[in-house]
């Protein structure tokens, strides 16, 4: 293995050197931190149904093709500064596209007992693909959907040592657990081992043992955190859907409180890319999640147009990484219309942009008829919260879509479909 993570204090480390350190006049405010984003659908599958997911590009769901596609896009976004990213077991929730609960996506059997051969070989290929490129997996275990087909407490334990032994046994070096995602939401209470604090640091210590000592955490819902698991972990997982920026900024301030010297990082929040800021000014790493475009599978999991490219380009300039200029109005998009872009019908429409801090507002109308005004990033057309838009039952043949741009200093500008 060529890549080997690491924590000393509250910086990552890759091969004993601070993260970004090896970057050229790298941004001070960004070494040791390890910016990430969520793929959590990286050796999914649906046992039931496949079908369900013949969608985007790909026209028909293969597993195997899903997760190539991942590892394909790694070496891109690492020349954009990415060093780490989420993988689940257990996947997460396609939200909008398919009800969670109907999908069988559980690798770990109802006694948690056995690994699925098929999904150990897959995330083996995504461990080794970003230890070639030099990026940490963040392998999370339990997703609530799916650890609620584990029959009991005992069961959810198994599961957990038996993904760890898979950890421990592949030799990786380029491994930081997340146990489960979210584990102090409602829809965890079937399971009290997961779901009390008490229960998830008996599981982080269960973890940690088994898996020869990786670094072991594990996160809770948007804004959500327990003192006593934060106390317990080795890297303090948090997420941040839903919050402003001055509640995100809040809620990681109160977490590093508890956390003490040891590393913070977000590896879910949303498309907000602004939050960037607040994690250079905390010293804190965050994490980039779009359900749109990265947890619907079969994900395009490279730099697509749009948010992704406006991410990236934001990552790398955190990093120190040097960026052609783009045009002032290349740096808005107008999101969701393309051709191949519509799931089960169903578009989610929003204005992207590189720096979404210069917008007061974002109108949209369709044959010029005004539909909605969006204040907040992500400016989704019928916004919902900062990582979820209402899908939208249209067609790009509708008409013409167009959002009116309103800058802060009162210029503005149109982007039309």
């Amino acid at each position: 293995m060529k890549t080997r993570i690491g924590a000393r204090g509250k910086k990552f480390y890759i091969n004993d050197y601070p993260v970004y350190g090896e970057v050229a006049g790298a941004n001070s405010d960004s070494v040791g931190l390890l910016w990430n984003m969520r793929m959590i659908q990286g050796v999914f599958d649906d046992s039931r149904d496949r079908s369900r997911f013949n969608l985007f590009k790909e026209k028909v769901f293969d597993p195997e093709k899903n997760t190539e596609n991942l590892t394909a896009a790694l070496p891109q976004w690492y020349g954009y500064g990415l060093r780490a990213f989420t993988v689940g077991f257990q996947g997460g929730w396609p939200v909008d596209c398919v009800n969670v609960e109907d999908i069988l996506n559980n690798p770990f059997g109802e006694d948690g007992k056995t690994l699925d051969k098929a999904y150990a070989a897959r995330m083996d290929r995504v461990i080794r693909a970003a230890d070639e490129t030099g990026m940490a997996v963040i392998c999370s275990l339990l997703y609530w959907a799916h650890a609620n087909r584990l029959k009991d407490g005992k069961a959810v334990a198994d599961a957990v040592r038996t993904g760890c032994r898979f950890l421990k046994d592949g030799g990786y070096g380029n491994v930081i657990i997340e146990v489960a995602n979210e584990y102090n939401i409602p829809q965890f209470e079937r399971h009290p081992i997961i779901h009390s604090p008490e229960g998830m640091a008996h599981l982080i210590r269960i973890a940690r043992e088994v898996s020869g000592g990786m670094p072991v955490g594990s996160s809770g819902g948007g804004g959500m955190a327990d003192r006593e698991v934060v106390e317990e972990s080795d890297v303090v997982f948090v997420h941040g859907n839903g919050l402003s920026r001055g509640e995100y900024y809040d809620f990681i301030r109160k977490v590093q409180g508890w956390a003490g010297d040891k590393p913070v990082i977000c590896n879910e929040d949303s498309p907000c890319v602004s939050r960037m800021g607040i994690g250079l000014e905390t010293y804190t790493s965050w994490g980039y999640y779009n359900n749109y475009t990265k947890q619907i599978p079969p994900a395009d999991y490279g730099v697509t147009p749009g948010e992704d490219f406006f991410f990236a380009r934001r990552m790398a300039r955190a990093v120190g990484i040097p960026l052609p200029q783009i045009p002032f109005a290349d740096g808005f998009y107008l999101q969701g219309l393309e051709g191949w872009s519509s799931f089960h019908g169903k578009r989610v429409i929003r204005l992207a942009a590189e720096f979404p801090e210069t917008i007061d507002y974002v109108d949209f109308y369709c044959n010029g008829v005004h539909l909605y005004r969006s204040y907040d990033e992500p400016f989704f057309l019928y916004r919902q919260a900062t990582w979820l838009g209402k899908p939208n039952t249209v067609q790009p043949a509708d008409g013409e879509w167009t959002a009116e741009i309103t800058l802060n200093d009162g210029r503005s500008l149109k982007k039309s479909v």
